[in-house]
C-alpha cells in the first residue's frame, strides 16, 4: 500500500434525470430521459455546450491509476466493474483513497469537475470524509485548498497558471503535443447517449484511455518542473507501453489505446524526440 504515492483518475458522468425533473421541471410531466434532453437543449442554446453541471450528474465511470513515488504506473482499474453503480463507485473511490494512505490525487480539471462530482455524491450517499473535508485546519493545510499540491495536483491549474489563461484544447491538446493518442473515437459529449444505449462498459474503457493520457501528461509535467529527466520520462513511457501490451489481449481499452499510440508514433517517427530536443542548445 505504501508504494502508491499518486492516484491519477478521471470521472465520466451521466445526468440524474429524476433530480433534474424534480428541481427544474416540477410542474411538467417528463420522464427522466426527457428531463435530461430538455436541460441539455437549454444549455446548448444558452452556452453553446450541452455539458450538464456537476450538481445534476452521477458518476458512471471512475478510472484510477496507481502510481509510485518514482512515477511508475503499477495498476489501472475502473471501479465497481461490471455493475458500475454510482453509489458503489463513490464509496470505493473514497475507501481506496483511505486504504492507500491518502495518496496525492492527479487530475486534469479535477478541481472544476471530477472532485465536485465525487464530493457531491459522497454527500448524497451519506459518506463521512473528515480527512478530505478538514475545513477546520489552517487554510494552507486543508486538503481542498486550491494551492495544496500535497493533496491534489490539477494539471489544468498547472498549465493555465491557476486560471490566468484559458487552456484551449485541454487534455487532448497536451496529449497531442507529446505524441499520445488523445481523443480517439469517443469524447465526453457522447457519454450520455452511450449510457442510454446501454454501452456502459465502453464508457469505462474511454475513461481508462483518458487516465492514460493524464498519466503521460503528468510525466511530462514532472520533466517540466525538474522532478524527472527527459531520459527517465522516456524509460517510464516504454515501461508503461510494455505493461499495456502484456494486458492488451484481456483489456479492449488498452488494445485500443496502443493501436492509436503506435499509429501516431509511426507518423511522427521522423521528428525529433524529447531526448534529441534536450541537447538542442549544445555547442556544435
Amino acid at each position: 500500500m505504501s508504494d502508491v504515492e499518486y492516484l491519477v483518475f478521471d470521472v465520466e458522468t451521466v445526468g440524474d434525470g429524476d433530480l433534474i425533473r424534480r428541481v427544474r421541471y416540477p410542474d411538467r410531466e417528463l420522464t427522466a430521459e426527457q428531463a435530461i434532453d430538455e436541460y441539455q437543449t437549454e444549455l446548448l442554446e444558452q452556452t453553446g455546450r450541452d455539458v450538464l453541471p456537476p450538481t445534476f450528474t452521477l458518476p458512471i465511470a471512475v478510472a484510477v491509476a496507481k502510481v509510485t513515488a518514482d512515477f511508475r504506473l503499477i495498476d489501472l482499474t475502473v471501479l465497481d466493474a461490471p455493475a458500475f453503480r454510482p453509489e458503489q463507485i463513490t464509496r470505493r473511490f473514497w475507501q481506496g483513497w483511505e486504504h492507500y494512505g491518502r495518496p496525492k490525487f492527479v487530475t486534469f480539471n479535477g478541481r472544476g469537475y471530477d472532485l465536485p462530482v465525487l464530493e457531491l455524491a459522497a454527500f448524497r450517499y451519506g459518506l463521512s470524509l473528515p480527512a478530505w473535508f478538514n475545513v477546520e485546519s489552517r487554510s494552507y493545510e486543508q486538503s481542498r485548498n486550491r494551492y495544496n499540491i500535497d493533496c491534489h495536483i490539477d494539471l489544468c491549474d498547472l498549465f493555465s497558471n491557476f486560471g490566468a489563461i484559458r487552456l484551449h484544447g485541454g487534455l487532448n491538446l497536451l496529449a497531442d503535443l507529446i505524441e499520445k493518442p488523445g481523443k480517439s473515437g469517443v469524447d465526453g459529449s457522447q457519454v450520455q447517449q452511450m449510457y442510454f444505449d446501454g454501452r456502459v462498459e465502453e464508457i469505462n474503457d474511454y475513461c481508462r484511455c483518458d487516465v492514460l493520457d493524464t498519466y503521460f501528461v503528468f510525466l511530462r509535467s514532472r520533466v517540466l518542473i525538474g522532478r524527472l529527466t527527459a531520459d527517465e520520462e522516456q524509460d517510464l513511457v516504454q515501461m508503461t507501453h510494455a505493461m499495456l501490451q502484456d494486458q492488451a489481449d484481456e483489456n479492449p481499452a488498452f488494445r485500443h489505446y496502443l493501436e492509436h499510440w503506435d499509429a501516431r508514433a509511426a507518423t511522427t517517427s521522423g521528428q525529433s524526440s524529447v531526448r534529441d530536443a534536450a541537447g538542442a542548445w549544445t555547442d556544435r
